[in-house]
């Protein structure tokens, strides 16, 4: 089985468990070789509030390393603040958790976000 239908199928099963979960609001990340990408998302009227990438933080730079993942996060959480959301779901999009997407969370919760 090659690694996109992998990732496909485990992408299935985290959002059908997410759905289950009753939550109402979602993190979910999506990484690129050049960035990461994370987004705040309503569950119930199924709309993206906001979106934050480190492409947006570094502007000039063309890689995405683990220290600029969690200052993402960093960023994440202080929106996650001004929304007054203390209490999210996290959706790794059938991403590993580790290395970028694990420091990304780091970032989040640094802040005082429950996730």
């Amino acid at each position: 089985m090659c690694k996109c239908v992998s990732r496909e199928r485990t992408k299935k099963k985290i959002n059908s468990r997410i759905k289950d979960s009753g939550a109402e609001y979602c993190v979910t990340v999506f990484k690129s070789n050049t960035a990461i990408y994370c987004s705040i998302i309503d569950i119930i009227n199924n709309k993206v509030l906001t979106s934050i990438s480190s492409r947006t933080l570094y502007k000039d730079s063309k890689n995405c390393n683990k220290e600029k993942a969690k200052n993402t996060g960093i960023k994440v959480g202080e929106k996650l603040k001004e929304l007054k959301l203390n209490n999210v779901v996290f959706n790794r999009n059938g991403y590993l958790y580790h290395g970028k997407v694990e420091s990304l969370v780091d970032g989040i919760r640094s802040v005082g976000i429950k996730i």
